[in-house]
């Protein structure tokens, strides 16, 4: 594990426990407690995201054959484990994606493109989301300075947004391929090292506006679903808020935690992020821990199957010659 990354997740973590003792560990660990199996529900409730960011994806694969949904939506449930678990930078997932994808059989040029433009899409479909969530926090009462706060906001996720679409053509190619290399190097897997075409690859992605509107569509109802899931995680935990506080929570917490993407599972940043969030709409830090703990309990709950998968899948594919024969590899008709 690097230094940077080590340090990020004890600051990270510092910053988190530090918010829960300030509001109280015995409140904040009761009220997870109470919310019983209510818990159970709200982890329920991630599924059909993660089922439409799977499908939006899907679309943006280029190539002939291309597996069925539930391949992909394990494969999504391997990047949120890899993500949120693992003391890694909040993109881990998506080389271990690519690597698994040309595994199974997917060109690994195209299975990198895939990773590179679904994660693009994301980003747009999330700065959509985060501007609808600002709307919704225009509409209602709100502090002066508010305005300004938003604009900043709106400024900021345009920037990264278009810096992230220039960075694929100044030099995240070679980023993603030096990723690529050095995961295959630490890792000892074979055949990353071919991941000729990749630039091409993507450039053909970006040629097809059907695949991009498909794709971007997908994901920002898998964006709005998570308002869904805030909206239930409030409820069992004894704070119920209206639609239009939890779509601003989840839009604007969601932007916060995006912002951390360096730090391993956003600790720190995805807590402060939810407490001033909660804060704009009159609600208390305690509410706003206690829903960030149960955003991780769903995390842990999902997670780890993930990483189980992601073990037995890279099991399975050196013991498996023949990578047609493996599930993913399963064509749609």
């Amino acid at each position: 594990m690097k230094l940077s990354a080590i340090i990020s997740t004890l600051v990270g973590l510092a910053i988190a426990l530090g918010l829960i003792a300030m509001n109280g560990f015995a409140e904040i660990g009761q009220a997870i407690l109470m919310a019983g199996w209510g818990i159970l529900f709200v982890i329920a409730l991630h599924v059909p995201q993660m089922i439409f960011s799977s499908q939006a994806w899907r679309q943006v694969v280029p190539a002939d054959g291309v597996p069925g949904l539930p391949a992909f939506v394990g494969l999504r449930l391997i990047r949120e484990g890899v993500n949120a678990l693992l003391p890694v930078a909040q993109i881990g997932g998506e080389f271990v994606a690519a690597r698994l994808m040309g595994l199974r059989g997917i060109p690994l040029s195209a299975a990198g493109a895939s990773v590179t433009v679904d994660l693009t899409l994301e980003m747009l479909s999330q700065v959509i989301f985060t501007l609808f969530g600002l709307g919704l926090l225009l509409v209602g009462p709100q502090d002066p300075q508010i305005t300004q706060w938003i604009l900043h906001g709106v400024v900021i996720a345009l920037a990264i947004l278009a810096a992230f679409v220039l960075a694929q053509r100044w030099g995240l190619l070679r980023l993603l391929e030096r990723g690529l290399l050095k995961l295959s190097e630490r890792q000892h897997w074979k055949g990353l090292e071919d991941i000729a075409g990749l630039h091409q690859a993507i450039l053909s992605l970006y040629r097809s506006p059907r695949r991009l509107v498909f794709g971007t569509a997908n994901h920002v109802m898998s964006w709005l679903l998570g308002g869904l899931e805030v909206w239930a995680a409030l409820l069992v935990l004894g704070h119920p808020v209206g639609w239009r506080e939890a779509l601003i929570i989840e839009s604007l917490g969601q932007a916060f935690r995006s912002l951390g993407f360096a730090v391993p599972g956003a600790l720190g940043i995805q807590e402060g992020g939810l407490v001033l969030v909660c804060g704009l709409l009159g609600m208390s830090p305690n509410a706003a821990i206690e829903l960030s703990l149960l955003k991780r309990v769903r995390e842990l709950a999902l997670g780890l199957p993930g990483l189980l998968a992601w073990q037995w899948m890279e099991k399975r594919g050196r013991s498996d010659p023949e990578p047609a024969r493996d599930a993913f590899s399963e064509k749609t008709p």
